[in-house]
């Protein structure tokens, strides 16, 4: 019997380190995704702006450290929808 190796995280097909986000970061990263542009989002929300910027570069940052940078917008839909954050049907 041949034994296979296990898949490195990050693989293609294989396992993924998903980061560790608050509630509220899973709440404006979900939001933001529903929204046309983040002034929208921090509209909706009751907060400014730069508030909306500094959730969303913490988990940037987060998934940097878990080794799946994402640059923008859509990188940050394609890592939600991978991790389970957001479905298709809330978009």
């Amino acid at each position: 019997m041949t034994s296979v190796p296990a898949p490195t995280p990050g693989a293609v097909g294989g396992p993924q380190r998903r980061p560790t986000l608050t509630p509220r970061e899973l709440e404006i990263l979900r939001l933001w995704l529903r929204s046309e542009s983040k002034n929208v989002a921090a509209s909706d929300l009751g907060i400014s702006l730069g508030t909306i910027n500094t959730h969303l570069i913490r988990i940037r940052a987060k998934y940097a450290a878990a080794g799946r940078p994402v640059a923008d917008k859509s990188g940050l839909l394609i890592r939600a929808l991978q991790d389970g954050l957001v479905s298709l049907a809330e978009l």
